[in-house]
């Protein structure tokens, strides 16, 4: 299923584990919601990395998740733009994630992928 956007941005990051029912609390009811409520931001999902295993070239390969972030927000905007908006600066410093939440979190990545195929 294609995305409804023509960008996806990825928040990627670990957490404490002593916080990590807060992190996900806090990302569900406050973070992602706000987020949403921005004009163009679409679809936001989270996901937790896992290690698997693929056939490639007639041979599985085990793929680790070492070193990668654990979880992952993806949110699909209309626009890059919408990232550096004073909407969007409001919204990621609203509840209790800046203060709360966002000191706890480590190996932190930011991705912005733009949609290639199937066009638009």
């Amino acid at each position: 299923m294609a995305p409804k956007s023509k960008y996806l941005f990825i928040a990627s990051m670990d957490v404490d584990p002593a916080k990590e029912d807060l992190f996900h609390e806090v990302y569900n009811t406050e973070h992602c919601p706000e987020l949403g409520k921005i004009a163009g931001v679409g679809a936001i999902t989270r996901f937790e990395a896992q290690a698997f295993q693929v056939l490639i070239g007639g041979q599985t390969q085990n793929i680790s998740t070492e070193g990668q972030p654990r979880f992952h927000a993806m949110y699909e905007i209309e626009s890059p733009e919408i990232l550096r908006s004073p909407e969007w600066g409001e919204a990621v410093e609203l509840g209790r994630w800046p203060e709360q939440v966002r000191p706890h979190t480590t190996n932190r990545r930011h991705t912005l992928l733009r949609l290639t195929y199937p066009e638009q």
